[in-house]
């Protein structure tokens, strides 16, 4: 099967249309059309149902679309190994995690890296919804459990535990609660018990949520969160990853926190000799043996 027309058509499939295939493949629409026409002939099938709005995939056109995805993956994966040097840094790495990970933990620390890199590219994909790396969706994660697809390297990097805090001036206006049932006369900030969040956070707002809190804000990640309680709102239900680069808040109800939730990094087996994502994996690593030693500082100077 010639390549160059399962690449056209893998172009038109992934763009839905002749001419946008034709721009990304600076080629006229006529010749796309051609090279279309060719394959379908080849193979004596449709592929596409021609639309007013559009090209559809038939049931034929998505098997081979599939096939050409397997394809397009590991041509990725093979061209991301060749470019790594033995020596060297570059290239593209695509980083998933968390929203609230990766704006407020590791956005921030990023210049460290790209200091000692600074060929790298990075694409930072920030979602909640768990990306499937062994089909190359990305390169690395960090998520807040471990990870249960098949042909991974796991390293567990730190706990973090889910925690109470609130700002100055809002505990200067409504008090400092002293026991866990005075959440219900504050505003609670916490993320809707429903949505997409780690199993420990939700226990604690299920829990929370048992002493009829009188007024609620819910956001679906933990920046929006983390920005209205700064702003005085109310007390927040925030991991405490979150809390060490923010001063301006303070932990409350000492005493209630979550279970420890786990933080892995993952990345395929077959990037296991990536010099990127080896790279990226010791610059993590670093950053949190620096902020744990921080941590012991604090605590080393507040004991006499």
């Amino acid at each position: 099967m010639d390549w160059d027309k399962l690449r056209i058509f893998h172009a038109v499939a992934d763009a839905g249309s002749l001419t946008h295939a034709g721009e990304v493949l600076h080629l006229s629409q006529s010749a796309v059309s051609r090279q279309i026409r060719a394959l379908e002939e080849s193979l004596n099938t449709t592929l596409f149902h021609r639309h007013a709005r559009g090209l559809i995939l038939t049931e034929q056109g998505e098997l081979l679309f599939d096939a050409t995805s397997a394809m397009t993956r590991r041509l990725d994966t093979a061209a991301a190994r060749i470019r790594d040097s033995e020596e060297e840094v570059f290239g593209e790495l695509r980083v998933t995690t968390t929203i609230g990970f990766g704006t407020l933990w590791l956005s921030p620390r990023l210049t460290k890296l790209y200091d000692q890199y600074p060929d790298l590219k990075i694409d930072l994909m920030l979602e909640e919804r768990v990306l499937d790396l062994p089909m190359r969706e990305a390169d690395v994660a960090i998520r807040m459990k471990e990870p249960s697809q098949a042909d991974l390297i796991r390293k567990r990097l730190m706990g973090v535990r889910m925690r109470l805090y609130a700002s100055p001036g809002y505990l200067e206006r409504w008090g400092t609660p002293d026991r866990i049932e005075d959440i219900r006369t504050h505003r609670l900030i916490c993320q809707n018990p429903n949505s997409a969040q780690v199993s420990a956070g939700m226990s604690m707002v299920k829990e929370l949520l048992t002493y009829d809190v009188r007024s609620m804000l819910t956001v679906n990640n933990y920046y929006g969160a983390l920005q209205a309680v700064s702003h005085n709102l109310g007390i927040g239900v925030l991991p405490d990853y979150i809390t060490r680069d923010f001063p301006n808040v303070v932990r409350v109800l000492p005493d209630v926190e979550s279970n420890e939730v786990p933080v892995f990094l993952a990345y395929p087996e077959e990037l296991r000799h990536s010099k990127r994502i080896s790279a990226f994996r010791d610059f993590v690593q670093e950053e949190i043996a620096l902020m744990r030693k921080a941590d012991r500082d604090k605590l080393a100077a507040l004991d006499p």
